[in-house]
Parts: structure tokens; C-alpha cells; sequence
């Protein structure tokens, strides 16, 4: 007689399907095993926050806010372990856990990673960065080329997390090496200094016209670190890694390529045995140190010596203001000056490869967000239409319209970055009230949010609400 599979009760099954009980695997004896879970995360906090709109803050108003980006890192920080921790002990994705709650969340976090990332400003960041080493060229074009490229990659990766993992683990690695050896050339003690002195300004703010507006701080804000939805997509890439009870989960294959597995997002949950929970805290322990060091200590060193190297360069000079990474152009030929003329392009390809970086796992994690909530909410029970079709139709639709964007004449990035980064900063503001009540209410006691990270959290909502209020308070009323 076949034993009658026992359904969780800890998760809510209003909206979703009710899930089994397994064992959550072992942990791996290596923490070189989940290395690389945060790399996608990593380059896509590098090219945005990191390369353009913290150092073009920077230039504009020296290091004074430092003390807000150090934060604001620290604070995305402890927002994507509350996201690692819902996957790690269902296997589902942090929105469809949302799902759970109320049936629209998925559809309304569609729209929320979309809309705001959607505005091709990385590729035509990179794209522009490509203009200063070939001494010309149509942005716009090379901007499609871009996304063109991106598309075909993705679309025939026979494992598509294994390879946007491979390639930015390449990137990132060039990118840090360029950077240490450009902060030791090009900047001086005294730079470090008033570095370490912008701390005395915590919770001091220049004049928001300063800085560009409310908007402009806003979007810094929200992007020192990944940003936005894109956050929420750690769960997806730590699922993929096969990490906890991702292990059970289908990957995202390519469907021309790879081999296709039909099956829903919904996971499944683990008792709290003894060994279970044991199990639990080696991978909490592995997870949290893996994402502090590629997420955080990368992350925050990588935007400190960004914005250092700006201070040292162009900080207090004068720029033309009708082209939007004068600064970057300008600080390549000071360091050329200083370094050596080859230093120029080299640096202007070290920004471009950030860029494309991050455009590259811009696009890879919306497809694979956007698909996985169709397929959970929508085609669940659907075999014909399985996850990895809807990944590459998002990955080719997310192409068309960034190329239609570019060919309307919207090819500013730094106006694109700054669009994407305020809608961004909304969101995150949303699902940090979301993670607390899933992470507190859906899992089990002993693992459940608590403690120091759940007073974490609470700061999170605070700090991304009050950030929203302003840009509401500045850009409807016009009262800041």
C-alpha cells in the first residue's frame, strides 16, 4: 500500500498549492561548493550604484554621503539573506512565497522588475564607454548590438545560470584587479583621509539640488548594492546553484539547447528534526558568509574605490554638462596623465565591461523572475509551457523593447539609470515590509526571521520608506 504523501502546514496554500515534506539535503562539507551564489548579484551592484551614480554624486558633491552608501550596502545586505533564507528552506523564490499571502503579488512584482529594468541604461553606458576608446561610433547602434549579443548568449546556454555565472565571475575578477591597481596609481593618502573623515558627516545631507534632486539621492540610495527587484532574484540564482532546498527545483535551460524539465516554482518545506535543523544552520552559516564576502566586501570596496578615484581625479573641476559621463571621460585622462596614456583605455574598458556586466545579469534575472512567477501563477499546471520557454521569450522580449526605447531616441544612460534606480527604491521599500511577514509568519520557529536581523529589517523598511516619502514629498508636492 503506497504511503500518503503528508503536505506542510507552515506555508499558506489559499493561493498556491500546498507542498511536501523532504529532508533538506546535506550541506557541503566545502564552502568553495556555493561560491559564486552571489557573483550575478555582485556584477550587477558593481555596474550601476558602484560605476556611475555614486561616483557621479561624488563629483558633485566630494565624499560627504559615503556614510549613506556604506549603509545602504550593509542594508541590502541583510534584505537579501531574508530572501536567501525563504529559498534556502522552501526552494521557492522569495515572490512566490508573497504569492502565498495574496494572489497578486506575482503579477504586481512583474510589473515592479519590468517597468524599472526594462530602460536599457547599462548597455548604453557600456555602449558609450565603447564611444571614448573608438574615438566615435553611434551609442545607439552599439547599444542594440549589445542586447542583440546578450540575447543570443542567453538564449543558447545549455545551463543559463552556469553561464552568466562563468562569465561574470570573469568579469568581476578583471573589473577588482583594474580597480586595486588603479586606486594604488591614482589616488594618494590624503585621498583616504577625507575618506575616513566623510564618516563624521553621518546623517548629514548637502543640499539635495546638489546632488541632482531628491530623485538622484533616491536612486543612489537604492542602488549601493544590486537594487530594486533585482534583489528578490538572489532567489532564483541560489535555487539555480542548488543550494538547501533549491536542490529539488528544475534549473533554467535553454530550450534549444538544453534539456527542459515541466514542473512548477512551488517547493516543498522540512520538519524540524534534529538533524534537519542542524543541517539548516551549516547552510544559514555558508550562505551568509559567501554573500558577505562576494556581495558586501566586494560590493562596498568596489564603490568606495570607485568614488575615491573620482575625488582624486575630477572632484571640483568643471565639465561639459551636456554629456552625461563627462566625468568618466575626463577621469580616464587623468589617469592617463598620471599613469600612462594606455592607463586611459584601460579604464574606460573596465567601465564598459562593468556595464555590460550588469546589463547582461539585468537581463538574465528578469527573464528568469518574470518567468517563474508566470509559471507558478499562470501555467502551473501547464507542461507545454515550462519555465525555460518563458525565460527565453522574456530574455528576447526585454531585448526588443530596450532596442525600440534606444531607436525613440532615449539614449541617455545616466537619465536611464536614474529612471530605473527611483522605481527601484520603491520597490525595495515594499518587499522588505513583505520579507518580514513571510520570513516571520510562513517558516518554521528555529529558523524563522528573529533577533538582530529582524531589527535589521525593521531599518530597512524605515530606511527605503523615508527615501520614498522625500522623492513623493519633492517630485508630486514639491515641498523639499
Amino acid at each position: 500500500m503506497a504511503v500518503q504523501e503528508e503536505f506542510a502546514t507552515e506555508l499558506r496554500s489559499r493561493w498556491l498549492p500546498a507542498v511536501p515534506y523532504r529532508d533538506l539535503p546535506e550541506p557541503p562539507t566545502s564552502a568553495r561548493k556555493v561560491v559564486g551564489a552571489s557573483i550575478i548579484i555582485s556584477a550587477v551592484a558593481i555596474g550601476s550604484g558602484e560605476t556611475v551614480l555614486w561616483p557621479n554624486i561624488t563629483y558633485q558633491v566630494g565624499l560627504v554621503l559615503m556614510w549613506a552608501a556604506v549603509i545602504g550596502f550593509l542594508t541590502q545586505y541583510f534584505i537579501n539573506m531574508e530572501i536567501e533564507r525563504y529559498t534556502l528552506a522552501t526552494g521557492e523564490t522569495a515572490v512566490t512565497g508573497f504569492t502565498r499571502l495574496w494572489k497578486w503579488w506575482g503579477p504586481l512584482f512583474i510589473i515592479m522588475a519590468f517597468i524599472p529594468n526594462v530602460w536599457p541604461g547599462w548597455g548604453t553606458g557600456a555602449a558609450t564607454m565603447l564611444t571614448f576608446i573608438l574615438g566615435g561610433g553611434s551609442v545607439t547602434l552599439l547599444a542594440i548590438a549589445a542586447l542583440v549579443a546578450i540575447g543570443i548568449a542567453l538564449t543558447l546556454s545549455p545551463v543559463v545560470y552556469q553561464t552568466v555565472e562563468k562569465v561574470q565571475f570573469v568579469l568581476v575578477a578583471l573589473i577588482v584587479a583594474f580597480l586595486v591597481v588603479a586606486v594604488i596609481l591614482g589616488t594618494s593618502a590624503s585621498d583616504w583621509g577625507d575618506f575616513a573623515l566623510s564618516f563624521s558627516n553621518i546623517g548629514r545631507f548637502p543640499p539635495f539640488a546638489a546632488v541632482g534632486g531628491v530623485a538622484a539621492l533616491m536612486g543612489a540610495i537604492a542602488y549601493a548594492g544590486a537594487g530594486g527587484a533585482s534583489n528578490l532574484a538572489q532567489s532564483n540564482w541560489i535555487r539555480d546553484k542548488g543550494m538547501a532546498m533549491g536542490a529539488y527545483i528544475p534549473r533554467v535551460v535553454s530550450p534549444i539547447t538544453g534539456e527542459e524539465v515541466a514542473a512548477p516554482g512551488t517547493g516543498y518545506m522540512f520538519r524540524e528534526t534534529d538533524e534537519n535543523v542542524a543541517r539548516w544552520r551549516r547552510w544559514w552559516k555558508l550562505a551568509s558568509r559567501e554573500h558577505f564576502i562576494t556581495f558586501f566586501v566586494i560590493g562596498c570596496s568596489t564603490l568606495i574605490i570607485m568614488c575615491l578615484l573620482v575625488y582624486a581625479t575630477v572632484y571640483g573641476t568643471e565639465l561639459p554638462s551636456d554629456e552625461d559621463f563627462a566625468f568618466l571621460r575626463q577621469e580616464g585622462l587623468i589617469l592617463g596623465e598620471q599613469v600612462g596614456s594606455w592607463f586611459t583605455i584601460a579604464f574606460w574598458a573596465a567601465i564598459m565591461a562593468a556595464l555590460f556586466s550588469t546589463e547582461l545579469g539585468v537581463v538574465d534575472w528578469v527573464s528568469r523572475f518574470i518567468a517563474d512567477s508566470i509559471k507558478v501563477n499562470v501555467f502551473r499546471d501547464n507542461d507545454a509551457v515550462t519555465e525555460s520557454r518563458l525565460y527565453t521569450g522574456m530574455v528576447w522580449l526585454i531585448v526588443v523593447v530596450g532596442s525600440a526605447i534606444l531607436l525613440s531616441g532615449m539614449n541617455e544612460p545616466l537619465v536611464l539609470l536614474i529612471l530605473g534606480a527611483v522605481l527601484n527604491g520603491f520597490v525595495m521599500f515594499v518587499y522588505s515590509i513583505l520579507l518580514i511577514v513571510v520570513n516571520r509568519g510562513s517558516l518554521p520557529r528555529s529558523i524563522r526571521l528573529s533577533g538582530f536581523r529582524f531589527a535589521a529589517m525593521i531599518w530597512a523598511c524605515l530606511f527605503y520608506g523615508v527615501f520614498a516619502a522625500l522623492v513623493i514629498a519633492s517630485e508630486v508636492f514639491g515641498v523639499v
